[in-house]
């Protein structure tokens, strides 16, 4: 195994201004190549303290990632911390001289003598151009480790890695194959998953591990083999995802980069089949996860944001009765907005939610989090009723993946 260790610099980083999204790419890169990453650290422009962690990597590490500290100015310690403990000095390195000259030249500004000390590397380094900026990556093979330092600008710091670093890592190291595929589900919580699939995830050999990724209403099953020979462990996880499916197949709407909307409109799609929403405590939620398909534009023809009973009477025909005696969330007001939307918009099917998003609104009978959703199709009209949590954000996104779901089940006559 190949370990790997991560290491962001700056104080922006620690006070929260800025996200880092870098530790999280290089991982996911370094994993397609069975380098496993075993420590993140993020510290501050402080040469005491990245002297400290370079310290600590060493023993612990093959190789290791340094992003940040290289800019200009003088609280770029980088270059500086690395020469000191290398054991080197800094010397004008003369490609990086030339492409530093060369960036500022093509767009037509001058290299001021701050930006010529961009060029300034530490004599143990093997330069690695920056296509993309002034700061340049650095190689070391230094203690019986790799030390990679890059920029931290993410763009910059991605096309080094995919145009240089990458090749270099793969050319540097043997290493194992690592082989995913990743089953998406929906409707059913990890832990209710975890006990339905026991027997099955306890049966796995033990090339093949499973993790259990859960974010707000989705959880992912991660499968991973480990091996030397790609196609048969291909082979080996869709066997066993085969294995899985008859127990979990009414929940699992796709693989990989599947997203439920996306999935929902080739179904739709596939059924010549329109779409039409009214949507009340969504506010556009819904309809936003629909258009943010490409092509959506075949399927999904429009929706109202009923938000005011009035808008629910004038437009889409809701009764005074009904909103009087039922409320607006309710089942019998999402089955009139169902039907309303569909028929203003002539479609095969209208989506309608209403409910109480929060934090405030609840009563006794209707507490924060109470939501009615409905599909209106030719023949019929499917309600749900969901007794969601607190927060007014999560509530809003669970109703929109409960309604994609909702119609998604209903093409597949699958509401069992």
């Amino acid at each position: 195994m190949v370990r790997a260790e991560i290491i962001t610099i700056g104080d922006e980083i620690l006070y929260g201004q800025i996200l880092d999204t870098n530790t999280q790419w290089i991982s996911f890169e370094l994993d397609k190549l069975g380098i496993k990453t075993i420590r993140k650290s993020s510290i501050g422009d402080s040469a005491g303290e990245i002297t400290s962690i370079l310290s600590e990597a060493k023993s612990r590490a093959d190789v290791v990632f340094i992003t940040g500290g290289l800019g200009p100015t003088k609280d770029d310690l980088t270059k500086k911390v690395l020469a000191d403990f290398f054991q080197c000095p800094l010397e004008m390195h003369v490609e990086a001289l030339n492409d530093v000259t060369e960036f500022f030249l093509k767009r037509g500004r001058e290299l001021t003598e701050i930006n010529r000390g961009q060029a300034l590397l530490p004599t143990k380094a093997q330069f690695i151009p920056n296509k993309q900026g002034t700061a340049p990556c650095m190689w070391f093979d230094e203690f019986g480790v790799i030390w990679i330092s890059m920029p931290g600008v993410p763009f910059e710091m991605k096309a080094i890695m995919e145009h240089e670093v990458i090749p270099r890592l793969i050319s540097h190291f043997k290493t194992p194959i690592i082989y995913h595929k990743v089953i998406k589900t929906i409707g059913i919580g990890e832990s209710y998953l975890s006990d339905l699939i026991q027997a099955w995830e306890l049966s796995l050999p033990k090339h093949v591990k499973l993790a259990y990724l859960p974010s707000l209403g989705i959880v992912k099953l991660r499968l991973t083999a480990f091996g030397e020979d790609l196609a048969w462990l291909t082979s080996e996880v869709e066997n066993q995802i085969n294995l899985l499916l008859p127990q979990i197949k009414s929940y699992v709407f796709g693989y990989e980069k599947d997203e439920i909307a996306e999935v929902v409109g080739h179904l739709l799609i596939k059924n010549k089949a329109t779409i039409a929403l009214a949507e009340s405590c969504t506010g556009g939620h819904l309809a936003h996860q629909f258009t943010q398909v490409a092509g959506s534009s075949e399927y999904f023809v429009g929706g109202v944001i009923a938000y005011s009973n009035e808008i629910k009477k004038d437009v889409l025909q809701v009764s005074e009765s009904i909103l009087t005696h039922d409320g607006a969330v309710s089942e019998a007001c999402v089955i009139a907005m169902a039907k309303g939307i569909r028929s203003k918009f002539k479609v095969n099917f209208g989506i309608a939610t209403s409910g109480i998003a929060g934090p405030s609104g609840g009563t006794e009978d209707k507490p924060v989090g109470t939501v009615w959703i409905a599909l209106a199709s030719e023949d019929e009209v499917i309600t749900r009723k969901l007794q969601l949590g607190g927060n007014r954000l999560q509530n809003i996104h669970m109703t929109s993946l409960n309604s994609l779901n909702l119609i998604r089940r209903y093409l597949l006559k699958d509401l069992s």
